[in-house]
Order: structure tokens, then C-alpha cells, then sequence
């Protein structure tokens, strides 16, 4: 008789899947191209301010609970990657907590409401992690309100484009690489006693640490002592069973270009990538799921995976 099935090779009825079942993989999400709005912000930028929106949701994604029962503390959580991380990380069952600068709190309330309708709890730690006390403090405050630490994102940046090495003040060069590697290390170094066996670090370094990038000389260098701490902190943790990676991304639509570059060059971010356009930071977050969960990668310690959009010639 007619109906609305197909017969197999068992003789078996089998419905045609509905529309709405279909694996999200079978659509391709169409991301925003080159020349992106003009725009500009005074530092250290805001994402609610940014246009288009940069995009964390990742409908598309489907968890599969590798991070149930783990907390993580994420530092640059309100905003671009370390955003879109912690919504990823709450997806697959995660408590989070994120810091953020003052300035920040109405990104970073944003990301708490993001997590929450993933059903985790998020701990907002505001202050600024030039301060090593406060680099201690947000260690212990995460294991206060989430009573673990399982996983250590090390994200937060500055970077201050400049033309020349001369118009680099000490100034700019000291805060730069005390926001984006003595802070990793100072929070790496309080954590370290809290990590069990089978806990992760994961550090955000870029493709300058690896190429380098010619108005971004102070940033670039603390990116390369990024990815060499990533590697040596690894060899020196293994025999804890802690694991230690590093995400280095090319161009990612986020608050920190609009803050440090004109309105120009602005549009045309991420343009002479092979993909002609900059990363959404949700297609940057899987990555760092894949280096916290042990059920994908329980045998991968000190590597720098880059995610550059078809770009093939990093180091």
C-alpha cells in the first residue's frame, strides 16, 4: 500500500526523516564577509557595541556532555573567544567563571546570561589581571563558588598596534606582556595546586606568535612566549596528568580590532585570508573544547593548533 515511508533492503518500513531532525551539518552557515562596517571604540572595546554582533551561540553545535561535572575558569570571558568558550563549555555541562575588566560588566553580564540558559551557573570576577593578586584571587574565588577547578582557559589580551618599534613606549610593551603572559603565568601558578589528574590548561596564543606581525611587535613577542611556555609548562606537568595545549587563531571578529585600529582597516579585517573573511569566534570555541574534554583528547599535551581560515604557511 502507499505511504509515507521507504522500504529498505530488510523489507523494513523507514520514514523519510523530518525536516526538522535533519542534522544541522547538512546546512552551511553563512558567516559575515569583507568589507565589514566601518567602525571604531576607545579600549578596552566593547562587544554589544560591535557590528555585526559577533557570534557565540553556535546553534549548529550539538554537546555530547564531555564537560559534565567539570568547572572552568576563563580569563577575557566576557567577550569574543573567551565568550564563546564559555557558552561551548556550558553546552557540555560546565560551571564557568570569567573575568573581566570594569569597563566590561555589561559584556560580561551578557556572557552570564548565555551560560545560565545552558542551565550552568557563571561567577563574574571583575578586576584586572595586571595585578598579581588579583591573579591569585580569581583562583580562589572560583573554587569558593564553583568548589573545583578542572579546566584553566588562559585568554585575556591586550594588543596596541604601532608602526614602528620606536613609537612602542615601555609603558605599552610593560602592560602588554603583563596582561597577556604574566597573567597567564601568575594564574597558571595558582592553579596548579588545585589541578587534579586529568585536568586541562589551555592557552589562547595567535598566528603573529608564530609569523610574527609588523605593527604588533610587543604582542606578537608575548604570543610566541605563549606558545613556548604552552609547550614547556606541558613537558613539566605530564607526570601530574595535566594536560596543557594552546589555540593560536588567525583573524577573529572581536571587541579588541575596533579598539586598536582605524575605521578602515576595520572593514577590511580578516580580508586577505583564503576564507576572505575574519573567524566568528563560535567557529574558534570547539577547539577549546577538544582540548578539555579527555574523551577527545587524552593523548595531546604541548601542541599549538592554528585555526586560519585556509591560510597553510604557519611555522
Amino acid at each position: 500500500m502507499p505511504g509515507s515511508g521507504t522500504r529498505g533492503r530488510n523489507g523494513k518500513s523507514s520514514k523519510r526523516k523530518d525536516a526538522r531532525t535533519r542534522s544541522p551539518q547538512r546546512r552551511i552557515k553563512q558567516y559575515p564577509k569583507n568589507p565589514l562596517p566601518k567602525q571604531e571604540q576607545d579600549k578596552p572595546g566593547m562587544e554589544f557595541k560591535l557590528r555585526p554582533r559577533p557570534q557565540y551561540e553556535a546553534p549548529h553545535y550539538r554537546a555530547a556532555g564531555k564537560l559534565v561535572g567539570k568547572t572552568a575558569l576563563i580569563t577575557g570571558g566576557d567577550s569574543g573567544i573567551g565568550r564563546a568558550v564559555a557558552v561551548l563549555y556550558a553546552k557540555e555541562g560546565a560551571d564557568v567563571a570569567i573575568t573581566y575588566l570594569p569597563e566590561e560588566e555589561r559584556d560580561a553580564a551578557e556572557t552570564k546570561r548565555a551560560v545560565e540558559r545552558e542551565g550552568r551557573r557563571c561567577v563574574l570576577l571583575e578586576g584586572d589581571l595586571t595585578d598579581a593578586d588579583f591573579c591569585s584571587h580569581v583562583v580562589e574565588r572560583t573554587l569558593q563558588e564553583l568548589g573545583a577547578l578542572d579546566i584553566l582557559v588562559n585568554n585575556a589580551a591586550f594588543q596596541q598596534h604601532q608602526e614602528s618599534l620606536e613609537e612602542v613606549s615601555d609603558e605599552q610593551w610593560d602592560h602588554t606582556f603583563r596582561t597577556n603572559i604574566y597573567a597567564y603565568f601568575r594564574v597558571t601558578k595558582a592553579a596548579l595546586p588545585h589541578l587534579k589528574t586529568g585536568a586541562s590548561i589551555i592557552n589562547t596564543g595567535s598566528i603573529t606568535g608564530l609569523e610574527g606581525s609588523k605593527e604588533l611587535l610587543d604582542y606578537s613577542a608575548t604570543k610566541g612566549a605563549i606558545h613556548s611556555f604552552t609547550k614547556s609548562l606541558a613537558q613539566n606537568v605530564v607526570d601530574r596528568g595535566i594536560r596543557v595545549n594552546c589555540v593560536a587563531p588567525g583573524p577573529v571578529w572581536t571587541p579588541l580590532n575596533p579598539s586598536d585600529q582605524d575605521a578602515d582597516d576595520v572593514s577590511e579585517f580578516g580580508a586577505d585570508q583564503p576564507m576572505k573573511r575574519p573567524a566568528q569566534p563560535e567557529e574558534i570555541a570547539p577547539a577549546f573544547v577538544f582540548f578539555a574534554s579527555n574523551a577527545d583528547s587524552s593523548y595531546i599535551t604541548g601542541e599549538v593548533l592554528t585555526l586560519l581560515g585556509g591560510e597553510t604557511t604557519a611555522a
